[in-house]
């Protein structure tokens, strides 16, 4: 059985070579090296291809051996900016993936410590498998010699020393928020060197709209928009941006580019608005009707954002181990839309219970993908007969009212034609 290098080193990670503490802990990844090669085709355009390369990303110092000499390692040595003190999480949720970076025919020198002019450059993206967070990190490789605007050959072997010279996190990449609420979308860069050329800004994309919302320079110290605090994108390079009270219309991509000549990176979080429904049934937790009654059951799911909501009646016999019954005798009302934007709707039946059903359980079961789990809202039907001694005493009653209707009309109708009688006289 073959087993592939890339399930070798998640083994590998899973037995605590790589520790299994997160962050600073981690000596190195499993990754994905997404290689390119450009060509000119017959008609004479430009051709990319994309080749998937295993490789590790390694920490340490220049000089260090790789941990898998029959792999590509990509050594990332020690500067001022360490991508591992934004990680959260162990290795098994942590997502690699590298990539070659050109500076479009950009030849200046990096203003960091032992940078050259023909300087190599990679990409490095780490994503949380649950959408934590994603950081892309820029690794300056110095090759041997050669020219800045190629690429310069990996061989399958090869160790390439780099240094990490700036990062671009965000900790909000998938965001759900309700209606009428308060959201901040994180944004934050981090470079080798002090006073850096800074151009941040702030893109809001929504059904093939883009709209700038934010920008600043750092060397000009002009900005446009609001949003984004000064101070802290001065201090700590915060570019989070903070988005007034959420509506409809807030939904949709926010990107947060930064440029520090010649790189260029940008971080997309991606806002939704999750309002969970806010569920009721008209009648208590129990319900008692006597044989021959009938009694409308309705459940109501409101404000609720988006539209799409499933609501189920249920019936089971309590204390039962089988599944309950779906009724299929349903129906539903239109979806009634508010002008907060949420939306209503309403599932009924018309219960006209037998002495078989006392006893049972009905439950109304909402699903809503604002929803962790469903909401349930459940009652207990109790069914009895009519009462036959309250029968008897109807009977009784209407009996004697009606001897007393006749005890006081006879009297009348004698004395009426006695009256009569006479008169003819």
């Amino acid at each position: 059985m073959i087993i592939s290098f890339r399930g070798i080193l998640l083994a590998l990670l899973f037995s605590g070579i790589c520790g299994s503490q997160p962050g600073r802990n981690i000596q190195w990844l499993p990754c994905q090296f997404v290689d390119e090669t450009i060509r000119i085709n017959e008609e004479g355009h430009r051709e990319t291809k994309y080749h998937h390369r295993d490789a590790i990303l390694q920490f340490g110092q220049s000089g260090d051996p790789p941990v898998n000499p029959n792999t590509i390692t990509f050594l990332v040595t020690t500067s001022k900016v360490d991508m591992r003190r934004y990680v959260e999480g162990d290795e098994n949720t942590l997502q690699c993936e590298i990539r070659r970076y050109s500076t479009g025919g950009i030849v200046m020198r990096w203003p960091g410590l032992g940078a050259q002019e023909h300087d190599s450059w990679f990409t490095c993206a780490l994503h949380h498998s649950q959408e934590r967070f994603v950081i892309t990190t820029f690794l300056r490789h110095t090759p041997a010699g050669g020219d800045s605007t190629q690429w310069i050959h990996v061989g399958d072997r090869d160790l390439l020393s780099t240094s990490a010279v700036m990062a671009v996190l965000t900790t909000t990449p998938v965001v759900h928020a309700g209606l009428l609420k308060d959201k901040t979308l994180h944004c934050q860069f981090f470079v080798d060197h002090k006073q850096a050329n800074v151009t941040v800004q702030w893109w809001f994309q929504r059904r093939g709209e883009r709209t700038k919302l934010f920008t600043h320079s750092s060397r000009t110290g002009h900005s446009e928009g609001k949003g984004v605090s000064i101070r802290g994108l001065s201090n700590a390079g915060n570019a989070s941006l903070k988005l007034p009270p959420i509506t409809q219309a807030s939904e949709g991509t926010y990107t947060c580019s930064v440029l520090v000549p010649p790189l260029y990176a940008s971080q997309d979080n991606i806002l939704s608005i999750m309002e969970p429904p806010r569920v009721s049934v008209n009648v208590g937790p129990s319900l008692a009707l006597t044989l021959g009654s009938e009694q409308k059951v309705s459940c109501d799911a409101q404000g609720y954002y988006p539209l799409d909501v499933t609501i189920e009646w249920l019936r089971e016999p309590l204390d039962s181990s089988f599944i309950p019954e779906v009724l299929k005798n349903i129906l539903f009302s239109s979806h009634r839309h508010h002008q907060d934007g949420t939306f209503s709707l309403s599932a009924f039946f018309l219960l006209q219970p037998s002495l078989d059903d006392s006893g049972y359980k009905y439950t109304c079961r909402v699903q809503h993908q604002a929803l962790l789990t469903p909401v349930r809202k459940s009652f207990t039907l109790t069914v009895t007969e009519q009462d036959s001694t309250l029968w008897y005493i109807s009977v009784f009653g209407f009996i004697i009212f009606m001897i007393g209707i006749l005890v006081w009309l006879i009297p009348q109708l004698i004395a009426a034609k006695r009256n009569s009688a006479r008169k003819m006289y």
